[in-house]
């Protein structure tokens, strides 16, 4: 008899897996990274990335949550003992993820009210760096900044609320709210867009292809990059939502919507991001790629001062920022999750238990952000775990799988034999071959990037203590934890 959890729909559970997919980095991350890498032309080397690895890995850990029903570490020992810490590593992973991402939904919130009244006045960087959170030098971390920490506390009421409700009564509950809802606020933003001045511009230098740029392999290694950081995948989240499907369901099928799903919000955000690029370029009477940026300069610096210029600006403002929190809190709760279910089959307690413990760790973990200090520490522990985290333990997974235990014949059978469309060759050798080539050769230039210069000119030790430091442990203590033995039995309330 089956007890564990389970999705009370299909569309539950897809909208759960596109809430974890379509995160911050969707709306951030990907308008940039396309723009740089011969905008129009890069969706080649996308759609080409997401087919031979972002879809085929989708394939793969949903095949894998869903026979062996279990969290990723113990799916991974059912696998071969052996792999078992691969999951905790990527568990692990989850959890350092889970310290820091609801800061970044604290400042979502916060800026969705600076944005009634444009708060944040005339200079965008200004206000982030200075009024909201007085950052410091890195290294040091000076005092708690109220104005994090109190909303910070809300965040993480809402996000316990929601995982204390269970798979069903709680994450799907709450997806079912916020995707349809995140996509509806970020279309409207999108119409906004299109329609103001010098949009036109925006949108042209951003599909404008550069067909020069196809023939460049770091482009290719860019689609690949992104495909592999938006899917969630080695991030323990896919093979834990899989596990919780009955028995009969279609994975293909699943891997596929979730993985096209994910990429049109991404298009989406493209085209939002950079017809309001456009506008800020014609107020500026500036070329379009003088203002464009990434990552959260995008979000908290630039966006600000556009917003300001835009008619109802206060409302635009509000429902950019409101997009941001509502897919920051998917994420989060998806991300949480892995350590929960994880922590309630290794140590076989209740999932309330495993929440207290896994969950309160991680808020306590979090006041680490909540000061002054706190935005070098949360861009220097974001990039070392993703890029020697997620990549990395996504390198070890599918090596592991298709080298060693030689599984994709086995797990191929399993999807086959569930769903309408049918795994051929091209399914095992974009596993066997394309993706591992393409991470490891993603990890080697990363490396020598990083060994040749400090990242963003932070102190070495700095960068060692919260970077190196923090990556790595999250290897080995994923290790220390497969000494403890499996319980015969485990709970699932």
């Amino acid at each position: 008899m089956d007890n564990r959890s389970q999705w009370g729909t299909r569309i539950g559970f897809l909208l759960a897996a596109i809430g974890s997919a379509v995160g911050l980095g969707n709306i951030w991350r990907f308008p940039a990274t396309a723009f740089e890498n011969g905008g129009g032309a890069f969706f080649v080397p996308y759609l080409f990335a997401l087919l031979t690895a972002g879809i085929p890995l989708l394939i793969m850990e949903y095949t894998i949550g869903h026979k062996y029903r279990s969290s990723a570490p113990r799916s991974f020992s059912k696998i071969s003992k052996g792999m078992e810490w691969i999951g905790w590593w990527q568990v692990l992973i989850s959890f350092v993820i889970s310290t820091y991402y609801p800061i970044i939904i604290t400042w979502s919130a916060m800026y969705a009210y600076f944005a009634i009244g444009t708060k944040w006045g005339d200079d965008g960087a200004a206000f982030f760096t200075g009024d909201f959170l007085n950052v410091t030098d890195a290294g040091s971390f000076g005092s708690i900044v109220p104005m994090v920490m109190i909303p910070l506390l809300v965040v993480w009421i809402i996000v316990f609320f929601i995982l204390g409700r269970g798979v069903r009564k709680g994450i799907e509950w709450a997806n079912r709210i916020f995707i349809p809802t995140l996509f509806i606020v970020f279309l409207i933003i999108v119409i906004r867009a299109v329609t103001l001045p010098g949009a036109i511009d925006g949108l042209d230098a951003f599909f404008k292809p550069d067909w020069s740029s196809i023939m460049d392999g770091s482009v290719w290694v860019a689609a690949y990059g992104q495909i592999f950081f938006s899917l969630s995948i080695a991030f323990a989240i896919m093979i834990t939502y899989a596990s919780y499907l009955p028995r009969k369901s279609d994975i293909t099928n699943n891997a596929f919507i979730t993985g096209f799903a994910n990429s049109s919000f991404e298009l989406l955000a493209g085209i939002g991001v950079f017809a309001v690029l456009g506008f800020m370029a014609l107020q500026s009477g500036e070329e379009v790629s003088e203002v464009v940026d990434d990552g959260m300069a995008l979000a908290f610096m630039v966006f600000p001062e556009i917003i300001n210029q835009m008619p109802a600006s206060g409302f635009f403002g509000f429902l950019f920022f409101a997009s941001l929190f509502l897919a920051g809190l998917s994420s989060m709760i998806s991300i949480s999750e892995t350590y929960i279910a994880g922590l309630q089959e290794k140590f076989s307690i209740t999932r309330g238990k495993a929440l207290l413990f896994g969950g309160g760790l991680a808020f306590l973990a979090s006041l680490l952000y909540a000061n002054q200090g706190g935005l070098n520490l949360l861009d220097t522990v974001d990039y070392f775990i993703n890029n020697y985290g997620v990549a990395l333990a996504g390198l070890f997974e599918v090596v592991a799988i298709a080298w060693f235990a030689r599984s994709l014949k086995d797990l191929q059978q399993h999807a086959d034999s569930i769903s309408d469309i049918k795994l051929g060759l091209w399914w095992r050798f974009c596993l066997g071959v394309i993706t591992p080539i393409i991470l490891g050769y993603m990890m080697l230039q990363n490396l020598k990037g990083d060994l040749e210069e400090n990242y963003a000119g932070y102190p070495i030790d700095f960068l060692f203590n919260f970077g190196w430091l923090v990556a790595l442990g999250a290897m080995l203590i994923g290790a220390l934890i497969t000494m403890k033995k499996w319980p015969k039995k485990n709970h699932q309330a």
